[in-house]
């Protein structure tokens, strides 16, 4: 079943049109204890008018582990819903990715809707079908490909935001920029994020969240070219589960995160774009030394993060656990750590590897910016 993205104008319209050409006996609702106050408010009508039933779930991605799957599961069964009842998610990556793996487990599947309210959100996790939850420590461990019947993309929802989270949804984008054109990568890093202008933001959405949708039907299991999606993640991924992992250590320098760890991230952890930017940086660094990238984009694209995630502190000391964290990643083959590199802009190099000695001068890289 293919899911159909809408970029809204009318939330409460195209909500509306959405349940309606969905089956459903009854309406559940997952969001998380942040979006309930924040944005459920601007669709609490339509919701009542279905009778719906409300899930509530604690925010951040440390909550997005198999005790929470089974609480939303229990809310399921305990509120009556059948195979032919739907989950409308409600919330970011956490409860987009959680609450599509409840509904494609419950009943052995119900329909799902997914209504992204993070820019992270709309542009990756809500989008191509991917669904799961952290286990063991490690993200995304656990999980299946499932797609919503609709995900509903308006960008009403980004007020409630701090710039921390539009950042880390940005660097999504840039990401797709860079696996895409060189114009789209020139737009993104010369816009203003951190003071953004909205409207022109949606376009630039729309835009990215379609070069997404075009990978991922061309390859919606992940056996190919949507490997080019993960580009930025490998390092990204080790960066975002080292910093969960240390007790109330200052892993993070990182620019305006104090602001984001008020609202979604749990202290001292880093916000999953801001893993996604400084991996960003490292596997373009990667991708010069192996595969030819332009070493002048190179220095541009981290010198515009730089400039707008500041830095993530660790050292030379780290490089073991970061090293052993990327070997426990979902596209490695054997022990073999695999990288999605980039010849140049949307010149894309799938299943290639790196030395452990490569990785440690991309940590360097990271780091020091030399």
């Amino acid at each position: 079943m293919q899911q159909r993205v809408i970029i809204s104008q009318d939330i409460e319209h195209d909500l509306a049109q959405a349940i309606a050409e969905t089956e459903h006996d009854r309406v559940f609702v997952l969001t998380d204890d942040i979006t309930q106050e924040c944005c459920l408010p601007k669709v609490a009508v339509l919701f009542a008018k279905h009778n719906a039933t409300t899930i509530t779930i604690r925010h951040d991605d440390t909550n997005k582990t198999l005790a929470t799957l089974a609480d939303v599961w229990t809310a399921l069964q305990r509120g009556g819903a059948t195979r032919h009842s739907l989950l409308v998610n409600l919330g970011g990556g956490m409860v987009t990715d959680l609450g599509g793996f409840a509904a494609a487990t419950f009943k052995r599947g119900i329909n799902f809707i997914n209504i992204p309210t993070t820019l992270l959100a709309m542009v990756d996790a809500a989008v191509g079908g991917k669904t799961g939850i952290n286990f063991g420590g490690l993200k995304n461990e656990v999980g299946t490909f499932a797609n919503a019947r609709y995900v509903i993309v308006n960008t009403c929802f980004l007020d409630t935001l701090d710039t921390a989270n539009l950042c880390s949804g940005y660097a999504e984008m840039l990401k797709h920029s860079l696996i895409s054109n060189a114009q789209m990568w020139a737009e993104h890093v010369n816009f203003d994020i951190l003071q953004p202008d909205l409207a022109e933001l949606q376009r630039m959405v729309a835009a990215s969240i379609a070069v997404k949708e075009h990978i991922v039907a061309d390859d919606p299991h992940e056996h190919g070219i949507r490997k080019a999606l993960n580009f930025g993640h490998t390092i990204g991924h080790a960066l975002e589960e080292f910093s969960m992992q240390q007790p109330g250590g200052a892993v993070v320098s990182a620019r305006l995160l104090p602001l984001a760890r008020a609202r979604t991230a749990p202290k001292n952890t880093l916000l999953h774009g801001y893993a996604v930017a400084f991996g960003l940086i490292g596997e373009l660094y990667i991708s010069a030394r192996k595969a030819g990238f332009p070493t002048a984009r190179l220095h541009q694209t981290a010198h515009f993060i730089r400039e707008n995630y500041g830095a993530v502190a660790f050292t030379c000391d780290d490089y073991p656990t970061l090293l052993n964290l990327m070997r426990h990643d979902k596209k490695n083959t054997s022990d073999t750590i695999n990288f999605t590199l980039l010849h140049d802009i949307g010149d894309i190099r799938i299943n290639q590897t790196a030395t452990d000695e490569e990785i440690r001068e991309a940590l360097d890289f990271i780091r020091e910016g030399y």
